[in-house]
This record gives structure tokens, C-alpha cells and sequence, in this order.
């Protein structure tokens, strides 16, 4: 397809499409003459994740950017270009290592993932910017003094989990690895919002059911 029809059935005005093409967040497409391409449905696709990263997910376009880098780089295995490309979304606050609430934090949330069995997590450790999230979290509630031993996020973890087996399940049903890629990075941007959204009308019904 030409620029007129990527843009009319992307819902993306071209002067944008061409500003994405710049930035290298939509690769070229195929030159057929001095001023004119031809683009493919892998161009549509692409769009619809860079308007999940930059319009829904706030995401500056320097960090679409990198996770556009990741998602591209076929030297790592499937697994290891799923993580890059999750890994370069921006993540929520660095826990401070000064912050002697961060040691316990850090103890914590390896108990947590010895006790699920999640040998992967364990294995990446501090790398993982979601650990380092999970970290900081741990360790504000630890200074406010809030619950937040293992036990009590035992819980979270577990649902975590079911809801990754869930992710995956959609992931798969996209045919090439580059595609499940680029769903696995959409998906997590647009179903946090989803989570956060039907936790808060879980806990509104449970109120009820126990107080209403």
C-alpha cells in the first residue's frame, strides 16, 4: 500500500506516519521511486504498537525507540527478545540503596521468589528493572509500615502468575516470533491499565459483599 492508504487504514496522519519513519520507529518501506514507497501489513501492525507506546503509555520517543531496537534484534533467542523488548518499557521508581528499608526490601523479594519457584527471576536478580520496581515497592511499604512479609504477597505473586500464563496464551496466537513480540509489549502496556482498573471494581464489590 502507498502512505495515503497506510494512513487512512492505520488512523494515522501521514505527516506523523513520516515523523515515526524519521524517528525509526516504522522501518522504510520499499522505495519504488525517487519520492514514493510501498508498505505492508508489517508497517500496519508496527503502527499500532508505536500509538499503544506513545499515545496510550505515555511513552517519550526516545524509550519507544529502544524498545523498537529490542524488539528488532533477532541475535537473541525468543525468550531473551521478549524480555529486552518488555525490559526497555520505562518502569515505575529505582529503590534507593541508601535506604536501609531497601535491604529488607531486597531480602524480601528474594524469599518471594525462592518460595514461587521462579528460577528465572531469581537468576536475573537486580537486572531485571522489575525487580528493581518490585524492590522499591516493597521498601516504601516497609517505611510507611504496611504489611509486606512474604506471606501477605504470596497472594499478588500467585495471581501474577496465572495472569503471565494468560499473556502468553494471547502472545502465541500471533504466527511469527517478531509479531508475538511486538503483542507482548502492546499487551503490557494496554492491559495495566485494564489490571489496576478491574482490582479497584474487585475491591468495590468485595466492600460491599462485607460491609454494604
Amino acid at each position: 500500500m502507498r502512505m495515503a492508504e497506510l494512513s487512512e487504514r492505520s488512523g494515522v496522519p501521514a505527516a506523523t506516519i513520516k515523523y515515526y519513519l524519521r524517528e525509526q520507529l516504522l522501518p522504510p518501506g520499499r522505495r519504488v521511486s525517487a519520492t514514493q514507497a510501498d508498505y505492508d501489513d508489517g508497517h500496519l501492525r508496527r503502527l499500532r504498537l508505536v500509538r499503544a507506546l506513545i499515545q496510550v503509555g505515555r511513552i517519550p520517543v526516545a524509550a519507544a525507540r529502544d524498545v523498537i531496537a529490542a524488539i528488532g534484534d533477532d541475535s537473541l533467542d525468543h525468550h531473551m527478545r521478549l524480555g529486552a523488548a518488555v525490559w526497555s518499557l520505562p518502569h515505575g521508581p529505582e529503590p534507593d540503596q541508601d535506604d536501609t528499608a531497601a535491604d529488607t526490601a531486597h531480602r524480601t523479594a528474594g524469599d518471594l521468589l525462592e518460595r514461587l519457584g521462579w528460577d528465572f527471576g531469581r537468576q536475573t536478580g537486580a537486572e531485571s528493572p522489575a525487580y528493581r520496581m518490585l524492590v522499591a515497592a516493597i521498601a516504601t511499604m516497609v517505611r510507611l509500615g504496611y504489611p509486606c512479609d512474604v506471606e501477605q504477597l504470596l497472594p499478588y505473586a500467585r495471581s501474577a502468575g496465572e495472569l503471565a500464563v494468560a499473556d502468553l496464551d494471547l502472545v502465541e496466537r500471533y504466527e511469527d516470533e517478531e509479531a508475538q513480540v511486538e503483542a507482548a509489549v502492546a499487551c503490557t502496556v494496554l492491559y495495566e491499565p485494564v489490571l489496576l482498573s478491574l482490582r479497584r471494581l474487585a475491591e468495590a464489590e468485595e466492600s460491599y459483599r462485607r460491609f454494604g
